[in-house]
């Protein structure tokens, strides 16, 4: 990505999810190949962004050796990814002014695609409101390019009109979708599971340089 395309956006790592079938644990903070999962996430957003913020509702301490700042979600009661997002959206107006989009990154999936805010930023160039990721037939708006101005009406959205799936607000707006072809592994491949982990596991050791090949 150009400079001055990434001095426009910043970035929101969502981690504020309950993890509930990985038995209630921190996963952003799970070992993966000798490395927390976050620092994978990491490598693969920090080039593409400017300034990060971590959506995290747990303890912020855990977090220190990210050197990150730490978001807990501005909407009470478990609202769900759209509230890491609007998390995202509020601390950029405040932190980040020079910033007009947020790129969100699930912070449980460690193979996305090192050009993906380049492309997501390319359908926002060509006129859609918004933008996100697609591969094999699936849509992943959590992998999404969103736009600050935005933050008042997902807002309203969350609190009187009690949405909680990206989906249907998107719906609402003209949308961008780019989508990716699923080689070695879906590029969107995130970790639910303690099998999910085995899996990933399983990618490293196929290619020692984490997945880095042209789709990667």
């Amino acid at each position: 990505m150009k400079c001055s395309f990434r001095g426009k956006i910043a970035g929101v790592l969502l981690a504020g999810g309950q993890a509930r079938r990985m038995g209630g644990i921190n996963k952003c903070l799970l070992s993966l190949s000798g490395k927390p999962l976050l620092t994978h996430v990491l490598e693969r957003a920090k080039p593409q962004v400017g300034p990060i913020v971590l959506n995290a509702n747990g303890d912020p301490a855990d977090y220190v050796e990210f050197a990150l700042p730490v978001a807990p979600d501005v909407i009470t009661g478990s609202a769900g990814p759209l509230a890491g997002i609007l998390t995202g959206l509020e601390w950029v107006a405040k932190n980040a002014p020079n910033c007009t989009l947020v790129a969100s990154f699930p912070g449980d999936s460690p193979f996305f695609p090192r050009d993906l805010v380049e492309k997501l930023y390319q359908e926002i160039q060509a006129g859609s409101a918004m933008a996100y990721a697609s591969s094999g037939k699936r849509h992943h708006p959590v992998f999404g390019l969103w736009p600050v101005a935005k933050r008042h009406e997902l807002r309203e959205a969350l609190l009187v009109n009690k949405i909680r799936k990206v989906d249907r607000w998107t719906s609402q707006h003209k949308l961008g979708i780019v989508d990716y072809p699923v080689n070695t592994t879906d590029p969107f491949f995130n970790l639910n599971t303690p099998e999910d982990l085995a899996e990933a596991e399983k990618y490293f050791r196929v290619d020692a340089n984490g997945l880095s090949n042209e789709n990667h």
